[in-house]
């Protein structure tokens, strides 16, 4: 990594606090790397030889078998992807590949599990990093479950809606098949979907949502705290 691209990385959540000599040992070792789109950056299988942190870009997490494919999880920065392999030394369970030109910081597995051996506050930072993406599984898992397609498409919108500021109107980040996949849904009742939010306050075109009726729309999706917000601050579960 290069001396320039140093203090933008330690910033980032997994690194703040820990033992600068730790850090910098672990960044001697380490690749801040531009990937352009549609790039298989690893694959479901292959040993966990580096921890991957998306600085900017996109990213998916996916998984198949035979013909078929399911997107896992779309990853957004700053975000590391899979700490838990990295830190059992057990093959990646997903493959990932990038979604838009991005940058990747590329840590070599072995140096940041000795790192982790050596400095308490990295490990705690990489124990907060599990629990969140768990947190977050239970969170997907939930909304699989528990909702209908319909109701699922309509709060991952008004999910993206909160991040963006509770904008009225978004670019969809990813493409619609992307989405169908992540959702669950074939394209096919992912645009019946939007079609049937058409009586709950939303509006499509192309890859424009229109949310017209944020309170209609709320009143269909029932978003639910505990599924739909992330947490604030560190919780036990």
């Amino acid at each position: 990594m290069r001396d320039g691209e140093k203090p933008e990385i330690a910033k980032l959540p997994l690194f703040a606090a820990m033992n600068p000599e730790q850090r910098e040992a672990i960044f001697a070792v380490s690749y801040l790397q531009a990937f352009p789109a549609q790039l298989e950056l690893f694959r479901v299988g292959e040993r966990a030889d580096f921890l991957h942190v998306l600085v900017d870009g996109l990213g998916e997490l996916f998984t198949s078998t035979g013909s078929r494919e399911t997107t896992m999880a779309v990853v957004q920065p700053v975000s590391v992807f899979i700490l838990a392999a990295v830190y059992t030394d057990m093959p990646y369970l997903m493959a990932a590949r990038t979604l838009a030109p991005s940058r990747i910081l590329l840590i070599p597995a072995k140096a940041l599990r000795e790192a982790m051996n050596a400095d308490p506050l990295l490990l705690k930072a990489a124990m907060y990093e599990l629990s969140a993406g768990y947190r977050g599984l239970v969170r997907s898992l939930g909304d699989m479950k528990l909702r209908q397609s319909v109701e699922r498409l309509a709060n991952n919108l008004l999910r993206h809606s909160r991040q963006l500021d509770n904008a009225e109107r978004f670019i969809l980040p990813v493409e619609k098949r992307t989405l169908a996949s992540l959702l669950g849904m074939t394209p096919e009742s992912l645009s019946r979907s939007f079609g049937a939010l058409a009586t709950h306050g939303v509006r499509v075109d192309g890859a424009e949502v229109i949310i017209e009726d944020r309170e209609k729309l709320e009143a269909f999706a029932k978003p639910d705290a505990l599924i739909d917000f992330p947490d604030v601050t560190p919780v036990s579960i």
